[in-house]
């Protein structure tokens, strides 16, 4: 989803803090309620100040290495020093990136993935399979991204490849290899060494990101020099960002912590794989019964929901692949109609007269959510079920739909990007607090992990649980990419990289 808005974020400074979301966790997401939105257009009689110097925010007190970095300030600094084997591109689909080609042996579930020739890091020293391997071994014990590796049984370097062996099938593992890579011995330095188009460096003007004359792909940058400017926490990155002494941040603008900025402003939203959707309590009546879930499903305006709760920041999906993914079947969508919403009550036997009450979790420190939860139930209570919605805390919300203490809840979750539901909605699975326990959804997931067609067999699972709807997806959320109005143009961002195209990217600043 690309959108440039020019507004005004009109709140007092400090306030309540910028939730960043730069680089994004790899646990499940349950955070919520940033504020910029549909706001009164500023005067367009107003001067617009370009920098003398395109500035970013940095904490100079946390290490930029990717694997262990906190989320955050230090992501889109990182963005332009570290790349990955892949990148995963607007469509969320990877492209090979310092990978020049790869072989998938299914038979011994062994990935050999060959690097490109000619990459040298920013010091440079060149690329070696050892520095790739040694990143991914990091990387699979790290916090961050042990969840999505948690298949992978080894990684080693060979002559100019690395090998990764899988414990199960995974046909779709290169969308997980977008693990940016640093210089293996460096990595306890605070600025590890990365391929990337700028490398870190401190000059007469202090802090700053350096454009590397080495870069493999030799393409043309923006800038020659990035200022990084000192920002140890939230607070002081906002005010720095709201007086324009930093020019760019990143947000999530449905997150828990709202905006409080001010001046000329605009945003492009980036397409992620974070999904929210409404679970059910498959153990308990009615939603034990698949009809009466598959006909709440039909009560819900998605695109409404989108448009008119989250602030147009999501796409609205009716399965639980990106609609942006060429792999979502799009022709198993179904149009919404009140009248078959209400055809389908019917037929589960939920339009008796004979009234009852569920309720539906939802997290109360997220107000988007809450609205969503709200919007979602006076919605589907026009016949027997009459939904209440209950926010709770976090802790009490978790608590509840860990020990299955629940009707329905509102969820958001970080899909991997190779769109393995196991977790989701296989049986057993850590996220599948519905109990949801079936068979020929397990088929289903384990044909989609070993398919070569993957679009074919997302699509029957997809279908699959369109009849069975143990969940009901409701929109992938979207990050946003927040900058000085006018200091930049051509941003064409992605979830994990701000500066995605980077050649089309042009920054603007103040003549001398």
């Amino acid at each position: 989803m690309t959108k440039t808005k020019r507004v005004q974020i009109l709140c007092l400074l400090g306030a309540v803090a910028l939730l960043l979301s730069g680089c994004w966790t790899e646990a499940p997401v349950e955070s919520a309620n940033g504020l910029l939105g549909d706001q009164e257009p500023v005067d367009q009689q107003e001067e617009v100040i370009l920098p003398a110097a395109f500035t970013l925010p940095y904490d100079p007190d946390q290490t930029l290495d990717p694997v262990t970095c906190a989320d955050g300030i230090q992501q889109v600094a990182g963005s332009l020093i570290y790349e990955g084997l892949f990148r995963l591109d607007r469509q969320l689909e990877p492209q090979p990136w310092l990978c020049q080609s790869y072989t998938y042996d299914a038979a011994s579930l062994t990935y050999t993935f060959t690097l490109r020739s000619g990459v040298t890091f920013s010091d440079g020293s060149p690329l070696t399979a050892a520095d790739a391997a040694a990143t991914l071994r990091r990387a699979k014990s790290s916090q961050r991204y042990s969840a999505r590796l948690a298949h992978v049984a080894a990684v080693s370097a060979g002559d100019g490849v690395v090998i990764v062996t899988l414990s199960r099938p995974d046909s779709g593992l290169p969308a997980l290899l977008d693990i940016p890579i640093v210089k293996s011995g460096t990595e306890e330095s605070l600025t590890p060494v990365g391929t990337g188009p700028y490398y870190f460096t401190t000059d007469e003007e202090g802090a700053c990101l350096a454009s590397h004359s080495g870069w493999w792909r030799g393409e043309s940058r923006p800038v020659e020099r990035i200022s990084l400017s000192a920002a140890r926490d939230r607070e002081a990155m906002l005010y720095q960002f709201s007086s324009h002494e930093v020019q760019l941040i990143t947000a999530d603008l449905i997150g828990t912590e709202p905006i409080t900025a001010t001046g000329n402003i605009s945003y492009e939203d980036a397409d992620t794989t974070v999904l929210q959707f409404l679970g059910f309590n498959t153990a308990r009546a009615p939603f034990q019964d698949s009809a009466a879930r598959r006909a709440l499903g039909l009560g819900i305006n998605r695109e409404t929901l989108v448009s008119a709760v989250l602030s147009g920041h999501a796409r609205a999906a009716q399965f639980p692949v990106s609609p942006v993914s060429p792999l979502y079947p799009a022709e198993l969508e179904s149009l919404y109609s009140y009248d078959g919403f209400a055809a389908a009550m019917e037929a589960a036997g939920l339009n008796s007269g004979r009234t009852r009450t569920v309720t539906l979790l939802v997290n109360q420190e997220n107000s988007f959510k809450v609205s969503a939860a709200e919007h979602i139930a006076q919605a589907l209570s026009d016949f027997d079920l009459q939904i209440q919605v209950e926010a709770l805390p976090w802790e009490e919300y978790a608590a509840a739909l860990a020990a299955g203490n629940f009707d329905l809840y509102y969820g958001e979750v970080r899909l991997p990007a190779n769109w393995d539901l196991s977790a989701l909605v296989g049986t057993g699975g850590s996220l599948n607090y519905g109990g949801w326990a079936d068979p020929q959804t397990d088929q289903l997931l384990a044909a989609c992990a070993a398919a070569e067609d993957r679009a074919a067999a997302l699509s029957d699972l997809c279908a699959y649980l369109q009849q069975q709807a143990p969940i009901l997806p409701l929109c992938f959320k979207a990050s946003s990419v927040l900058y000085q109005t006018g200091a930049v143009s051509g941003l064409t961002p992605t979830a994990a990289e701000p500066f995605y195209d980077l050649p089309s990217c042009q920054i603007h600043l103040r003549q001398p």
